[in-house]
């Protein structure tokens, strides 16, 4: 194990660290899925193939 991922580990048993560093990660994702469903509309794929995003995106707001 390298020093990053000690020093990293260490953060991470901090509560409002995990706290922060997990939040961050879910506005990414979000924003990545996002960034997908909005190519996927300007290349104008199916209706049905946008509702299932769309569906995905819900069940991953949900889920977090």
């Amino acid at each position: 194990m390298n020093i990053a991922e000690k020093y990293f580990k260490k953060q991470f048993s901090s509560g409002e660290f995990r706290q922060s560093f997990l939040e961050e990660k879910v506005k990414l994702d979000i924003e990545y899925k996002l960034e997908e469903l909005k190519r996927d509309i300007r290349t104008y794929k199916s209706h049905e193939e946008l509702v299932k995003k769309v569906d995905s995106i819900e069940q991953y707001v949900i889920s977090v």
